[in-house]
């Protein structure tokens, strides 16, 4: 089989330019977490496959890499099903890893513990611009905090990230899975029906209520409960504060204390926030991972055309490996999608140190080369960053290549001084 130069089909190379933009966004993520208490942690880019295939991804447990098993487990003639072929699988999120090792390690870990991750995951999707089968994801979660404050700082958190990368006037969209239910109940849908019902709501930026309307009669719901439905989503566009109105129009179908708790969160965040951000109550927002239990919420970036992260709370996962129920709630940032949009913006580092490259003659001698190194660490003790490099025929070509690498001053050394 012959060799190829391209990466395999999904995957991407990184060039330098972008590699130091992302190695940059990576330290201030890290800087400011860290600065609201979150713990960075690290864990194995290998899951165990009934971890991932726990009807806990969604969609995403369908686009699993699943690994072959080894040595003495791997008996191919015995093999029935594909149970048989694989034990584990690359992980195609951070989140069921988080839960998995918080349960292993819940007794080194205080609590609450707020866990900061940033790690490859891996998806087999089919590629296409901007959707790559490896890419990074970065995830902050609090797990064993019950109250508000769970989801008040990871807004926090998320918002004061984005506005120190400079990002203004985003959209944090807020919602909670509570009140996507009590509206369905409300209206009448039978509760097995309410995952079709919220992924035709999932659809009403795109189709309007009107469209929303005509594929819920489509496919197959009572009329009177379609109507009640659409009519409490026209009743909200008339209300300034539309959690309160639901919370009084939903009556019994909603949870004590939901609207309440969520008024809370949209109400404190809004008085402590350092960024430029709306955040906004969005009845129609649903998230697609069955896990969440709770508070929903998704950041839109104005021409960006899909989410720039999303997350909630998903109280009951940490239970189905221990049966003891914990309270968890996360946020998770595009981070490839960030990268893309400083790329196209032409982000420069802020900050970087001045970049200086030494082009030095072949057959430089070995007296002069030491002191061409000396005196190139004594600028790097200085804070300069000096690249020492041997002097190409086409000398003007490598310059061009390496301004565009960030150099901005050049030193040449010749063999002869007077060549100087």
């Amino acid at each position: 089989m012959a060799l190829t130069k391209k990466p395999v089909n999904g995957m991407k190379d990184i060039l330098p330019r972008e590699m130091e933009i992302r190695d940059y966004v990576i330290g201030l993520i890290k800087k400011t977490y860290q600065s609201f208490g979150f713990t960075p942690i690290e864990t194995p880019v290998v899951e165990s496959l009934p971890n991932l295939t726990s009807k806990q991804g969604g969609d995403n447990e369908k686009l699993i890499f699943k690994i072959m098993k080894r040595g003495e487990k791997l008996n191919l003639a015995a093999a029935t099903c594909e149970e048989d072929l694989a034990d584990s699988g690359l992980r195609y999120d951070l989140t069921v890893p988080l839960v998995r090792f918080y349960t292993n390690n819940a007794n080194q870990l205080p609590k609450p513990f707020k866990a900061l991750q940033i790690g490859p995951v891996f998806r087999a999707d089919r590629p296409q611009k901007g959707r790559f089968r490896q890419f990074y994801q970065c995830d902050i979660d609090i797990l064993g905090e019950a109250s508000n404050m769970a989801e008040i700082e990871l807004i926090l958190a998320t918002t004061t990230l984005l506005g120190k990368l400079g990002f203004a006037g985003f959209t944090v969209r807020i919602n909670d899975r509570r009140i996507l239910k009590a509206m369905a109940a409300y209206s009448g849908f039978p509760e097995d029906s309410y995952d079709k019902v919220f992924i035709i709501l999932d659809k009403m930026d795109k189709i309007g209520l009107s469209g929303v309307s005509e594929e819920l009669r489509a496919a197959g719901y009572a009329p009177e409960a379609v109507d009640k439905y659409l009519a409490l989503f026209e009743a909200l566009s008339g209300q300034e504060d539309g959690i309160s109105y639901l919370g009084q129009a939903l009556g019994g179908c909603l949870p004590g204390g939901t609207a309440e708790g969520l008024k809370e969160i949209v109400d404190s965040v809004k008085a402590a926030a350092a960024a430029d951000f709306t955040l906004a109550f969005d009845p129609t927002l649903v998230r697609g991972m069955s896990y969440y239990t709770g508070t929903i919420f998704e950041i839109e970036i104005a021409g960006l055309g899909c989410s720039a992260g999303g997350g909630g709370r998903y109280d009951e996962m940490v239970g189905k490996f221990t049966n003891q129920p914990a309270p968890a709630c996360g946020f998770s940032i595009g981070f490839e999608r960030i990268i893309t949009i400083l790329l196209e913006q032409g982000f420069q580092v802020p900050g970087a140190p001045a970049k200086k490259a030494y082009l030095m003659e072949k057959g430089m001698p070995a007296d002069r080369l030491c002191q061409i190194l000396r005196e190139a660490q004594a600028e790097r003790e200085q804070g300069i960053s000096v690249l020492t490099v041997t002097m190409n025929k086409n000398k003007k070509f490598q310059k061009e290549q390496l301004a565009e690498q960030g150099y901005t001053e050049f030193r040449e050394f010749y063999r002869e001084e007077m060549k100087r």
